[in-house]
C-alpha cells in the first residue's frame, strides 16, 4: 500500500462511530490496487458533535468522496448540497460525491442488500418480510425491497421518539410502491411472533449486536424462528451476532452484513471512479 501513495493520490473515506472494525478500507484499497487507480481509502471515527466540522473539513481538503455509516446516515443530510431521490425517500445517505465542492449524497445500502441476497440465491420478490428498525440501514432495505417487488413489509421499532420514522417509512412505501407496509411497536411480542411467522425473511436493521451492544439480540425466544426462515443482519463485526447465532441454532439460513457492505461499496466505487469494482479480488480478502 505505501509504495503506491503519490503526490497525486486522491483520498476517499468513511465516517462513522464506532468504525475501526470496518472492512471498507481493505475492500476499497484492494479494488484500487487491482485496477491500478491512484486512490486511498481511510476510516474516520469521531463523536457526533464533530459531524458538521468533519464534513466541512473533508470538503475543504478536496476529498473526492466518502461513505457514511451509523449513526450519521440521516444527520449528514443538512450539510449536503443535494441528495438523490432514493436518499430523499429513505432520509438516509451512505455515499457522498464531492463535485468540486458541491456535495451530492445518495444511498446504495438498499441495492447492496438486495444484491447480497441474490448472491446467496435468496429471492424475496412477491413475498413478505419483517424488518427490525427504522434507521438509515433499515429504511434503505425497506424502500429498496418495496421498489424491487416485495409484496409486504412489517416494520418493528421500539416505542420511542424514533417510532414516527417507522410510520413515515410505511407512508412512503404505500405512496410510492405497490407494497403493503405496516409499522408495529417492538414491545408487542405477540404481534412480532405473528408477523415473523408469515414472513420468509427477518432482517435486523439496527446496531443492536455490535459495539457496546454486542451479545444482545432483539429476538431472544428461539420459538419465534423456524428452519425455513431467512435471518439477516446488517452487522458484520462480529461476523455472527447474537441474533444470527440463535437463528443458526434453530436451523435458519443466515446472512450477516458483509455481503451488503460489499455490494453497496461496489455501487459507491462506481460513482467515485466510473469503474466496476473487481468483486472477485475483493471477496478474496474479506
Amino acid at each position: 500500500m505505501p509504495q503506491r501513495i503519490t503526490g497525486h493520490t486522491e483520498l476517499i473515506g468513511l465516517i462513522a462511530t464506532p468504525i475501526r472494525h470496518s472492512k471498507s478500507p481493505m475492500m476499497h484499497n484492494t479494488a484500487f490496487e487491482a485496477l491500478g487507480l491512484d486512490y486511498a481509502y481511510l476510516a474516520f471515527d469521531f463523536p457526533p458533535e464533530n459531524l458538521e466540522a468533519a464534513v466541512q473539513g473533508l470538503k475543504a481538503l478536496g476529498v473526492k468522496g466518502w461513505n457514511i455509516s451509523m449513526p450519521y446516515k440521516t444527520d449528514i443530510i443538512p450539510y449536503l448540497d443535494e441528495i438523490s431521490e432514493a436518499s430523499r425517500l429513505c432520509q438516509s445517505v451512505n455515499t457522498v460525491i464531492n463535485r468540486d465542492g458541491y456535495l451530492y449524497g445518495t444511498v446504495t445500502d438498499g441495492t447492496g442488500y438486495m444484491d447480497a441476497l441474490a448472491d446467496r440465491g435468496f429471492d424475496i420478490r412477491g413475498k413478505k418480510i419483517t424488518v427490525l428498525g427504522c434507521g438509515g440501514a433499515a429504511t434503505a432495505i425497506c424502500i429498496q425491497a418495496a421498489l424491487d417487488g416485495v409484496r409486504e413489509i412489517s416494520i418493528f421499532n421500539a416505542s420511542d421518539a424514533f417510532f414516527c420514522r417507522a410510520e413515515e417509512n410505511v407512508e412512503k412505501i404505500r405512496a410510492n410502491t405497490g407494497c403493503i407496509a405496516n409499522a408495529y411497536p417492538l414491545e408487542d411480542k405477540q404481534r412480532l411472533r405473528a408477523e415473523i411467522a408469515d414472513s420468509v425473511l427477518l432482517a435486523n436493521g439496527t446496531s443492536v449486536g455490535m459495539g457496546r451492544l454486542e451479545g444482545i439480540s432483539l429476538i431472544t425466544d428461539p420459538t419465534m424462528l423456524r428452519p425455513e426462515l431467512i435471518v439477516t443482519d446488517v452487522i458484520y463485526s462480529p461476523e455472527e451476532t447474537a441474533l444470527l447465532k440463535l437463528a443458526r441454532e434453530v436451523g435458519c439460513p443466515t446472512m450477516n452484513g458483509l455481503g451488503m457492505m460489499l455490494y453497496q461499496g461496489a455501487a459507491a466505487f462506481k460513482l467515485w471512479t466510473g469503474k466496476d469494482m473487481p468483486i472477485d479480488a475483493v471477496k478474496a480478502v474479506l
